[in-house]
Protein backbone atom coordinates (compact mmCIF):
# COMPACT_ATOMS: atom_id res chain seq x y z
CA UNK A 1 0.00 0.00 0.00
CA UNK A 2 1.00 3.85 -0.82
CA UNK A 3 -0.01 6.98 0.87
CA UNK A 4 -0.94 9.77 -1.13
CA UNK A 5 -0.23 13.26 0.02
CA UNK A 6 -2.31 15.89 -1.35
CA UNK A 7 -1.74 20.05 -1.70
CA UNK A 8 -5.11 21.38 -2.45
CA UNK A 9 -5.14 24.50 -4.72
CA UNK A 10 -7.54 26.79 -6.85
CA UNK A 11 -5.99 26.50 -10.39
CA UNK A 12 -3.46 22.92 -9.16
CA UNK A 13 -3.41 20.13 -7.40
CA UNK A 14 0.21 18.90 -5.89
CA UNK A 15 0.22 15.11 -5.78
CA UNK A 16 2.78 12.66 -3.92
CA UNK A 17 3.00 9.38 -3.47
CA UNK A 18 5.05 7.41 -0.93
CA UNK A 19 6.88 4.31 -1.44
CA UNK A 20 5.70 0.92 -1.00
CA UNK A 21 7.20 0.91 2.38
CA UNK A 22 5.80 3.96 3.31
CA UNK A 23 8.77 5.55 4.25
CA UNK A 24 9.56 7.76 1.67
CA UNK A 25 8.15 10.20 -1.55
CA UNK A 26 8.22 8.41 -4.38
CA UNK A 27 7.02 10.85 -6.83
CA UNK A 28 5.36 13.57 -6.90
CA UNK A 29 2.95 15.85 -9.92
CA UNK A 30 0.41 18.36 -10.51
CA UNK A 31 -3.21 18.25 -11.67
CA UNK A 32 -4.89 21.11 -12.65
CA UNK A 33 -8.05 22.18 -10.21
CA UNK A 34 -10.03 24.77 -11.96
CA UNK A 35 -12.99 22.02 -12.20
CA UNK A 36 -12.57 20.37 -9.20
CA UNK A 37 -14.77 17.23 -10.40
CA UNK A 38 -12.30 16.70 -12.68
CA UNK A 39 -9.26 17.37 -10.55
CA UNK A 40 -10.72 14.35 -8.27
CA UNK A 41 -11.39 12.45 -11.41
CA UNK A 42 -7.95 13.04 -11.63
CA UNK A 43 -6.29 12.19 -8.61
CA UNK A 44 -8.68 8.60 -8.43
CA UNK A 45 -7.10 7.47 -11.42
CA UNK A 46 -3.75 7.98 -9.89
CA UNK A 47 -4.47 6.61 -6.63
CA UNK A 48 -6.03 3.17 -8.51
CA UNK A 49 -2.48 3.34 -10.52
CA UNK A 50 -0.55 3.81 -7.58
CA UNK A 51 -2.28 0.90 -5.20
CA UNK A 52 -3.01 4.26 -2.84
CA UNK A 53 -4.43 2.49 -0.01
CA UNK A 54 -4.92 6.05 2.29
CA UNK A 55 -4.68 10.01 1.31
CA UNK A 56 -3.43 12.44 3.33
CA UNK A 57 -4.38 16.32 2.84
CA UNK A 58 -2.68 19.38 3.64
CA UNK A 59 -4.74 21.59 5.91
CA UNK A 60 -4.19 25.10 5.21
CA UNK A 61 -4.19 26.55 9.55
CA UNK A 62 -3.40 30.21 10.32
CA UNK A 63 -0.11 30.69 12.23
CA UNK A 64 -2.31 30.99 15.49
CA UNK A 65 -3.93 27.39 14.98
CA UNK A 66 -7.20 28.62 13.96
CA UNK A 67 -9.07 27.32 10.26
CA UNK A 68 -9.98 29.85 8.34
CA UNK A 69 -12.14 29.97 4.88
CA UNK A 70 -9.84 27.87 2.81
CA UNK A 71 -9.34 25.40 5.58
CA UNK A 72 -13.00 24.60 5.03
CA UNK A 73 -12.78 24.32 1.03
CA UNK A 74 -9.57 21.64 2.10
CA UNK A 75 -12.23 20.04 4.31
CA UNK A 76 -15.06 19.60 2.11
CA UNK A 77 -12.04 18.53 -0.53
CA UNK A 78 -10.89 15.92 1.37
CA UNK A 79 -14.51 14.40 2.23
CA UNK A 80 -15.29 14.54 -1.64
CA UNK A 81 -12.11 12.78 -2.44
CA UNK A 82 -12.63 10.22 0.51
CA UNK A 83 -16.26 9.25 -1.35
CA UNK A 84 -14.58 9.32 -4.60
CA UNK A 85 -11.87 7.29 -3.76
CA UNK A 86 -13.83 4.87 -0.72
CA UNK A 87 -10.05 5.67 1.12
CA UNK A 88 -9.28 6.53 4.61
CA UNK A 89 -8.52 10.69 4.25
CA UNK A 90 -6.74 12.63 7.06
CA UNK A 91 -6.11 15.78 7.13
CA UNK A 92 -2.56 17.19 7.93
CA UNK A 93 -1.31 20.83 8.97
CA UNK A 94 0.51 22.26 6.18
CA UNK A 95 1.45 25.72 7.59
CA UNK A 96 4.24 27.12 5.94
CA UNK A 97 4.63 24.19 3.71
CA UNK A 98 4.46 26.60 0.13
CA UNK A 99 7.07 28.86 1.92
CA UNK A 100 9.04 25.95 2.45
CA UNK A 101 8.67 24.62 -1.19
CA UNK A 102 9.55 28.07 -2.60
CA UNK A 103 12.59 28.48 -0.54
CA UNK A 104 13.55 24.44 -1.71
CA UNK A 105 13.15 25.96 -5.68
CA UNK A 106 14.83 29.35 -5.04
CA UNK A 107 17.90 27.30 -3.53
CA UNK A 108 17.65 25.25 -7.23
CA UNK A 109 17.18 27.92 -9.28
CA UNK A 110 13.42 27.59 -9.93
CA UNK A 111 12.31 30.91 -11.54
CA UNK A 112 8.45 32.38 -12.73
CA UNK A 113 6.92 29.36 -15.03
CA UNK A 114 8.67 27.03 -13.91
CA UNK A 115 8.81 27.70 -10.58
CA UNK A 116 4.61 27.85 -10.73
CA UNK A 117 3.92 24.81 -12.75
CA UNK A 118 6.24 22.52 -9.61
CA UNK A 119 5.36 24.42 -6.41
CA UNK A 120 2.49 22.75 -5.80
CA UNK A 121 3.95 19.16 -6.31
CA UNK A 122 7.02 20.14 -3.94
CA UNK A 123 4.42 21.20 -1.19
CA UNK A 124 2.51 18.46 -2.17
CA UNK A 125 5.40 16.38 -0.99
CA UNK A 126 6.46 18.25 2.12
CA UNK A 127 3.08 17.43 3.42
CA UNK A 128 3.23 13.59 2.72
CA UNK A 129 6.94 13.50 4.27
CA UNK A 130 6.13 15.05 7.46
CA UNK A 131 3.06 12.44 7.91
CA UNK A 132 5.25 9.78 6.64
CA UNK A 133 7.68 10.77 9.77
CA UNK A 134 4.67 11.19 11.76
CA UNK A 135 3.84 7.61 11.09
CA UNK A 136 7.04 6.30 11.32
CA UNK A 137 7.82 6.88 14.68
Amino acid sequence: MRIMGIDYGDARTGVAISDLLCTLVGSARVVPSRNTDKAIADIVKIAEENQVGEIVVGLPKNMDGTEGSRAQLCREFADRLGQATGLPVVMWDERRTTVEAHNILSQHDYHGKKRKDTVDAVAASLILEGYLNFKNR
